[in-house]
């Protein structure tokens, strides 16, 4: 109102105010990356003209159909770092979830390429150097070499002297292999990782496994003991490898009595026996020389002391 004129209401007029549309984009950085590199989704989300304001709320990043992660709005920008994509191509999307003023709003799709971590491979074998028979292990471990994180998985081919064995499953990015037919000497080691689907192949540097040759334990016994002059007496020779060594000795024992050679047998099984008649009366000392093999050392058999009487 005023000094002439009276107060007066106008008729409501409603006034309807729908949410603001809004439009979401999306980046990844870096793109291209490698598997297991974290990589940093940034949505941001702007109201659209008409409408003004910076919205609030949430935002879902998805692969494809698959949710990565819902981060809050901040200043209109949200941010989510993922490492988990897997080698490929990838179709990421940010969703706006709305809010009470803004309505809801997906980017269009952002194309990420993630390619294959690089590994490398050690090798090593334990024990080294080791003798004939002895096992062996041999340990093969693959990590993934930065930016690229992750344990790898698949298998990891060994080679010894060149040759190939079975591939053998890792397990926590580790690989072992037990042998016990290594032959005597210098042979290279080195192994293979055959890469999958996240992490490249890649091969160690070769080393060297010596193996020795395996000391031996030899045991004499005569029958009859005692025996008369003239008589047949069959004197058996127990060769056997001596720990850590394994297998069945090969080759000759000689069997002598003091500083005389009686005869030379060749081993069977681990066994060699020499049949004599012609020890004079008295006390002899035998024993049995084994001469040794390609894979085992010289041994001599404690002295077993034969009695001869007339």
């Amino acid at each position: 109102g005023s000094g002439n004129f009276n107060i007066s209401t106008s008729p409501v007029d409603p006034q309807t105010v729908t949410k603001a549309s809004t439009t979401t984009a999306l980046t990844s950085v870096p793109d291209p990356s490698v598997f297991g590199q974290a990589k940093t989704l940034t949505a941001t989300v702007a109201a659209v003209a008409p409408g003004a304001g910076t919205p609030t709320g949430t935002v879902s990043f998805f692969d494809g159909a698959t949710l990565l992660g819902t981060s809050s709005l901040s200043g209109g920008v949200a941010t989510l770092s993922v490492s988990s994509l897997g080698a490929g191509s990838h179709s990421l999307t940010a969703v706006y979830n709305g809010s009470g003023n803004f309505s809801i709003s997906t980017s269009p799709v952002d194309p990420q390429t993630v390619t294959k971590a690089s590994t490398t491979t050690t090798a090593s074998s334990s024990p080294n150097p080791s003798v004939f028979g002895q096992p062996v292990t041999l340990t093969a471990t693959v990590v993934a070499v930065a930016p690229g994180s992750g344990t790898p998985t698949g298998t990891v081919t060994f080679f010894i002297g060149g040759i190939p064995q079975a591939p053998v499953t890792l397990s926590g990015g580790v690989a072992t292999l037990t042998v016990s037919n290594l032959p005597v000497g210098t042979r290279s080691i080195r192994a293979t990782y055959n890469g999958d689907s996240n992490f490249t192949t890649s091969t160690s540097t070769t080393s060297s496994q010596i193996v020795n040759k395996a000391n031996s334990s030899t045991a004499l016994t005569s029958a009859p003991d005692p025996s008369v002059f003239g008589q047949a007496k069959t004197l058996t020779a127990t060769v056997v490898a001596a720990a850590p060594g394994a297998g069945a000795p090969t080759g000759t024992v000689s069997f002598f009595d003091g500083a005389t050679l009686l005869g030379t047998s060749s081993l069977s099984g681990g066994v060699a026996t020499f049949t004599t008649s012609t020890l004079a009366i008295g006390t002899h000392s035998l024993t049995a020389v084994y001469n040794g093999s390609g894979n085992f050392n010289i041994s001599t058999s404690p002295v077993d002391p034969q009695t001869v009487t007339p």
